[in-house]
């Protein structure tokens, strides 16, 4: 399978490795507007963002490869592309349950774990040995940080940050465009638009409050 790379920082070089590991999938483009002109490289091809409708094709995959959140959705909007025509992507060494379900877009990293029955939005990274238990419902564009731990029936809404080691009991609610610090422990619902951090996690920002 033939893949367009969009964006060529440090996430976009993670997964430009993973999909180098895994056979079956030739990296044709990568994208970036830090590139002003195309040019190529070992048979890739480097442009800006603009040359995206030149390398598209029936047989074409495109990821967008990075990391902001927000960043990530605003790519999403700005180009024309069919939903299939995004590339979800799960490391050989995740361990995902069939009866899960995992959007277009998303990137499943090394050694991570989706358990039964959690759903997985679009365009989300789950990152390196996070752990999605049984019954999570993560939104699009949602960032689970390495070694995150999201126990049971938690629901994390839409751009949601967790950082690293970040612990989520069970049965609790996220809320959208929220940020649970690295380290953080979280033993109850989190309002839409806070910071949160500590152990247990206390709301240190919250824009809704904002006036």
């Amino acid at each position: 399978m033939k893949v367009i790379i969009l964006g060529n920082g440090g996430h976009s070089r993670v997964i430009q490795e993973m999909l180098l590991s895994i056979q079956g999938y030739e990296i044709i483009a990568i994208l970036d507007d830090k590139y002003r002109d195309e040019e190529q490289e070992n048979g890739v091809y480097y442009a800006p963002f603009a040359s995206l409708q030149k390398f598209i094709a029936k047989d074409v995959k495109v990821i967008i490869a990075i990391g902001d959140n927000k960043l990530r959705k605003k790519i999403a909007g700005s180009i024309d592309l069919k939903k299939d025509q995004y590339l979800t992507i799960v490391h050989p060494s995740a361990v995902v349950s069939h009866s899960s379900k995992i959007g277009n877009g998303t990137v499943v990293m090394p050694n991570a774990v989706i358990n039964a029955h959690a759903e997985i939005g679009e365009h989300c990274i789950i990152n390196t040995g996070a752990i999605i238990e049984h019954d999570n419902r993560i939104g699009d564009y949602t960032h689970v940080s390495p070694n995150a731990t999201l126990t049971g029936n938690v629901s994390v809404e839409e751009g949601v940050h967790i950082g690293a080691s970040a612990t989520i009991i069970p049965g609790v609610k996220v809320g959208y465009w929220s940020i649970v610090g690295a380290g953080s422990t979280v033993l109850q619902h989190i309002p839409s638009l806070s910071t949160v951090v500590g152990c247990p996690a206390k709301i240190i920002k919250n824009l809704n409050l904002i006036v």
